[in-house]
């Protein structure tokens, strides 16, 4: 009942009319940016994090709920209508979606996306509202060697798990606790791998680095990649009102809650991140369709759209939970997340809900709000949407750098940052290009500070005995865990890998298959091949 009262409460300061404006500001923005083809979440993000500065706390983390809730649907009408999906999570939707958009109903597949990301976003914040709260409880009880355990679990499986190679994984998640050392020592004082160089005595802004890998790196990739010919983008007619018949609406209620049921748990947990969540919705959609409707897989099930968008929401909603609880990000926009609550001297983290109790309670009941706003605004500015996407790329990706550069200035208003953020996102240009996942090194970068204080601080209290490290219970377990975890998400992958090869079959016989967000469409008429996704979110 505590939670219920706080949770009125966070909506009556959310209820204000500024923050509401700024809501509805933070979705608008987000998915009018998320909808750009190659753009997906975690570089919505990134791109828009210097927006909220100047803002007090609150407003800025209202605002930037609906920024990320808003990047995360924005990617669904790109994959729809262009076939380009914005990051890995959303190539299932293309799968079927882009095929329901060329026999013409991408009216249906796009409102049914829209209604099971605001249904299973919904459910997911009820979840993180009564979850949360008992996790953060658990974890104010925590010793600097049991929070040791938990940045070593978030280390392996983010390095690991978010990438197509293990080996790059790790040696990204390497680099970006190399890059977290530079600066000066807390507790000695002394400069480390500044090189002499002033501007890097405080150390290398996280947002720099996230901004610079997301989006000038992003950027350069595309454009090396860029093919030419016109962008086809497939127009949607009628009024959003008439898009999904009774018979669509009979057939789509059921993977909404299945995709919810299986999104939220996976977030809550690194075992993958959204893609999985979406390629186990959908092969289960698959599994459980019968007759006529297990036929039109392949050729544009609206069930492959609905549960497959209900479990990306939900996943979304689900790494909010040890973000707030632990102040562990897995993934790279929620890294990217809690950037922004350093940058206002916020730790995230057991104490979050004792000591910025009003603030966090503020955010949660604005995901409930910024939710509807997504389902209130998507539907009938739908056609806005599809303008947008008619965009020449030159210009779009020449505006993302010089957006990215200006957001580089203002951090520190200092010439040195954009030189930085340019050297940043060549480094991420390269690393991309030979397959080195990036966030596990924003990953590394962020907790490689606070992993350092916190193996000092074990280590001093067991007078140097690294065996204290593992003497407690719940160090012990989550070790266990990490065995379990690295077990169930390799299990999972292999089921992910064994899907993507029916569909690439599927694909070869005839069928378009999904374009990579680091490719423009095709010119009409070309088939486009199979293509790994885009660094955008997991993989």
């Amino acid at each position: 009942m505590d939670n219920l009262a706080l949770l009125i409460e966070g909506f009556g300061a959310a209820m204000q009319p500024i923050f509401l404006l700024y809501a509805l500001l933070g979705v608008f923005v987000g998915t009018a940016v998320g909808v750009l083809p190659g753009i997906g979440p975690a570089m919505t993000v990134a791109l828009l994090l210097p927006l909220t500065y100047t803002l007090e706390p609150t407003a800025a983390f209202i605002m930037f709920a609906g920024i990320y809730y808003g990047g995360m649907y924005g990617g669904s009408t790109t994959s729809i209508l262009l076939n380009t999906p914005g990051e890995s999570a959303s190539i299932v939707t293309a799968l079927e979606g882009h095929k329901m958009a060329r026999a013409g109903r991408g009216a249906a597949a796009l409102a049914t996306a829209a209604i099971g990301s605001f249904i299973a976003g919904t459910v997911a914040t009820v979840g993180l509202t009564f979850v949360a709260p008992v996790a953060a409880r658990f974890a104010v009880k925590l010793s600097s060697a049991d929070y040791v355990a938990l940045m070593v679990l978030a280390f392996l499986t983010v390095g690991a798990l978010l990438g197509s190679s293990v080996t790059r994984g790790m040696v990204s998640l390497g680099l970006g606790l190399f890059i977290g050392l530079i600066g000066v020592d807390a507790i000695s004082a002394q400069q480390r791998y500044t090189l002499g160089i002033p501007e890097l005595v405080d150390g290398i802004d996280v947002v720099l680095v996230a901004v610079g890998l997301f989006a000038v790196g992003e950027a350069f990739h595309v454009a090396s990649r860029l093919r030419k010919g016109p962008v086809e983008v497939i127009p949607v007619t009628g009024g959003w009102r008439s898009w999904m018949s009774r018979g669509d609406w009979r057939r789509s209620w059921k993977p909404w809650l299945r995709g919810t049921a299986i999104g939220f748990p996976i977030g809550t947990i690194p075992a993958g991140g959204a893609d999985v969540a979406t390629f186990l919705s959908y092969a289960s959609e698959r599994r459980l369709a019968k007759g006529e409707r297990k036929k039109a897989f392949g050729t544009g099930a609206i069930e492959g759209v609905a549960g497959p968008e209900s479990a990306n929401n939900a996943a979304a909603a689900g790494v909010l939970v040890p973000l707030l609880t632990l102040g562990l990000p897995t993934t790279a926009t929620a890294a990217i997340i809690l950037a922004a609550f350093q940058r206002y001297q916020i730790q995230p983290g057991p104490l979050l809900f004792e000591n910025q109790s009003a603030l966090v309670w503020t955010l949660i009941a604005s995901l409930y709000i910024g939710n509807l706003m997504l389902l209130v605004l998507n539907l009938p500015l739908v056609g806005m949407w599809v303008k947008i996407l008619q965009i020449p790329r030159p210009y779009l990706y020449a505006g993302i750098i010089t957006f990215a550069g200006l957001g580089a200035f203002a951090v520190n208003f200092t010439p040195a940052d954009v030189l930085l953020l340019l050297i940043i996102g060549l480094l991420g240009f390269f690393m991309r290009r030979y397959g080195y996942p990036v966030a596990p090194m924003v990953v590394g970068l962020i907790l490689g500070p606070m992993f350092e204080a916190h193996l000092r601080r074990a280590l001093s209290i067991s007078q140097g005995d690294p065996v204290a490290l593992v003497q407690s219970g719940f160090a012990l377990f989550v070790y266990v865990a990490l065995l379990v975890i690295f077990a169930l998400s390799f299990w999972l992958k292999r089921r992910q890998q064994r899907l993507e090869a029916v569909v690439e079959a599927e694909a070869m016989s005839g069928e378009t298959a999904p374009v990579a967000a680091d490719q423009a469409a095709p010119a009409a008429g070309e088939s486009a091949p199979v293509a790994e996704p885009s660094e955008g979110e997991n993989r």
